[in-house]
């Protein structure tokens, strides 16, 4: 059984303009000490899904299907009560931006004291303790000095660390990292990164990294998830996604990454058009009208996904257009796609 199954999962805002559908139908497994990294861009739904799992959805937001279960135990619909019990102890999370996320007029040494104690029972003195311990952990210097300082008086990776130590406190089964890096340069991102890494091999917990740089994914994960316009439109594990991508979106989103190999006046191409407009969601595939590929097809219905190898799962028409031309298109007994030849020769 995974740690964590989401299932066909809804969440929408309720606007005075309309339904927002934030996240619409998205599913995914998570496996003990694995990393399962969520790709799109701005919009895409990927943080709203973290929000999701953990219930901490503002109004107008709120979860209309779907199911989200952790260790076989359904979150959806817990009261607040018991949701707390797991929220900050068995799974946490690392939001964007550090210096929002930390209280200004309380010491880091307060904030991290005040999770211990919610969630651990150790009494002040050796919450304290533990928070030093924490801090030692995730590289930060002089603990003892760092708890009775101010946030504002630490650099953006410090802020950043402690925001990973907070995390850590109860050793959760499950960290969300949702843009753990973004307001970091390269530098700090890298040993960010290096440090989630190493405390996730000691640990033993799973990491679900929420980003939009592929770069992050292809050093961290072990499968891939690209969202987009709230769904989810490819998945499988990194390797699948980043040298066989079955569809346009992705191809889109690696075509316009620099590549260091390349000739220096080689343009990028950028993914033409707009995000989809949420509020009027079309009833065909949503990236059709940025999609240079798009068919007829794709204007009047969503392509169900099918895999496209091993370990490898995409929905796109582009992928029946070209498995019906090799004949390599597999049917059930009712006459339904149910697998498709496509990724190098590779089957489910």
């Amino acid at each position: 059984m995974a740690l964590l199954e989401v299932r066909d999962l809804r969440t929408s805002f309720f606007t005075p303009a309309g339904e927002v559908k934030a996240v619409n139908g998205v599913s995914f497994n998570l496996d003990s000490g694995k990393v399962l990294g969520i790709v799109g861009e701005s919009g895409s739904g990927k943080s709203v899904t973290a929000y999701s799992i953990l219930q901490i959805l503002t109004h107008p937001g709120r979860i209309v299907g779907g199911s989200i279960k952790f260790k076989g135990q359904e979150l959806v619909g817990l009261p607040d009560s018991e949701m707390r019990k797991i929220r900050g102890n068995r799974i946490s999370i690392i939001f964007q931006d550090p210096m929002t996320s930390l209280n200004p007029v309380y010491t880091v040494g307060n904030q991290l004291v005040e999770a211990i104690k919610l969630h651990t029972g150790r009494n002040g003195a050796q919450a304290r303790d533990r928070a030093a311990e924490l801090l030692s952990l995730v590289g930060i210097n002089e603990p003892e000095k760092r708890l009775k300082q101010y946030p504002y008086e630490l650099s953006g990776g410090m802020r950043q660390r402690v925001m990973i130590a907070m995390a850590l406190a109860c050793e959760p089964d499950i960290l969300i990292a949702d843009e753990p890096t973004t307001a970091l340069d390269v530098t700090i991102q890298a040993q960010i990164l290096e440090l989630m890494q190493d405390l996730q091999k000691k640990l033993g917990m799973a990491i679900l990294m929420i980003t939009h740089d592929l770069g992050v994914i292809a050093g961290m994960c072990d499968e891939v998830i690209i969202m987009y316009a709230g769904g989810v439109c490819e998945r499988g594990t990194a390797d699948k996604i980043f040298y066989h991508p079955q569809h346009e979106y992705t191809k889109g989103l690696l075509r316009s990454i620099p590549n260091i190999d390349s000739d220096e006046k080689e343009r990028l191409v950028p993914i033409s058009g707009t995000p989809i407009d949420l509020l009027r969601m079309p009833s065909g595939c949503p990236f059709a009208p940025r999609c240079e590929k798009a068919m007829k097809v794709c204007l009047q219905g969503r392509a169900p996904e099918v895999w496209v190898g091993r370990d490898h799962l995409a929905a796109c028409w582009m992928n029946y257009k070209t498995g019906m031309e090799k004949g390599l298109i597999e049917y059930g007994e009712n006459g339904e796609i149910v697998r498709m030849k496509l990724d190098g020769g590779d089957e489910e």
